[in-house]
């Protein structure tokens, strides 16, 4: 991969796992931010966010057009197969529901980061060829990421060389999973009690197979003891961005009470230690957590 010297503030996307939490607005979000039309005041805030919302179910194609009238240029959603194609059907004969999918969300495609493969704990090593053979048949106008949650591709073994060196000969990104700050924490609240029971406890393997590489990190519910878990990850971004990369980092905790503050705090870190980085512009609200700097 050519090197390429970071020349705007969309090389590293920072991002929640939703746009839409209401608990937002009037801390992140303005006071007037009506339901239903958060992305833009979102999009102020964070320059990539999630899809989770395309696992469940296909926006209308109008739907897919206000999203990327509400964007600026240079914001990124990484949007998620539905479970039809990825649990149900387990990537066997879905070409009608991936052809759904890629018509839908072709008027988005400048907007696209990697198109996110998340498969079950259940899929494991004896379905790597069925793997390799979805991935082979999935169009190439779309970037796309794997999510694997099998303990057997996290074990450093031949299974785990096969799927990284299949995934790097496609340049397909594996995405990264880093939920230790979640299980060192406390485990009191509901919200903790859920993603305690919800959240892959599996080994981080920070390697990049594709152009975006993506790291989805949960952390903790208070905000300021997440810093210490993320450190390596500033160095490993800085890596990726000086080697011509696009890294995408996803903040999640157990509310997502502060997620915006987690993601502006960690680009505002990478920015001082590359200072080519163009940083995010400032904020519209100022933080509501002490002890963490949102104007970054």
């Amino acid at each position: 991969m050519p090197d390429r010297a970071p020349d705007s503030e969309s090389v590293l996307g920072v991002g929640c796992p939703m746009w839409a939490n209401r608990d937002w607005v009037g801390s992140y979000l303005p006071s007037d931010t009506v339901a239903g039309r958060e992305l833009n005041a979102y999009s102020r805030v964070c320059n990539s966010v999630e899809g989770n919302t395309t696992f469940y179910a296909l926006p209308s194609s109008d739907v897919v057009r206000r999203w990327h009238e509400s964007t600026p240029d240079g914001f990124r959603f990484m949007l998620k197969l539905p479970r039809t194609i990825t649990h149900q059907r387990r990537l066997r004969d879905a070409a009608s529901e991936l052809g759904e999918f890629v018509e839908r969300f072709e008027p988005l495609l400048d907007r696209l980061g990697p198109c996110s493969v998340q498969l079950p704990a259940s899929f494991g090593p004896d379905d790597l060829e069925v793997l390799t053979a979805f991935l082979d048949r999935l169009p190439g106008e779309f970037e796309w990421a794997v999510e694997v949650r099998h303990l057997g591709f996290h074990a450093g073994g031949s299974h785990e060389r096969f799927l990284n060196d299949a995934l790097n000969a496609r340049g397909v990104d594996r995405v990264i999973f880093d939920s230790r700050a979640l299980f060192d924490g406390p485990c009191e609240t509901p919200e903790e009690e859920e993603a305690f029971e919800q959240k892959p406890r599996v080994p981080v393997r920070a390697v990049a197979t594709g152009s975006q590489p993506v790291v989805r990190f949960v952390g903790q519910t208070a905000g300021a003891s997440n810093a210490a878990y993320w450190l390596p990850w500033v160095d490993r971004v800085v890596r990726w961005i000086e080697a011509g990369r696009r890294p995408l980092m996803f903040f999640h905790t157990p509310d997502n009470a502060v997620a915006p503050s987690l993601c502006r705090q960690f680009h505002a870190e990478v920015c001082a230690a590359l200072p080519a980085l163009v940083p995010l512009a400032p904020a519209p609200l100022p933080a509501v957590q002490p002890g963490l700097d949102f104007t970054a």
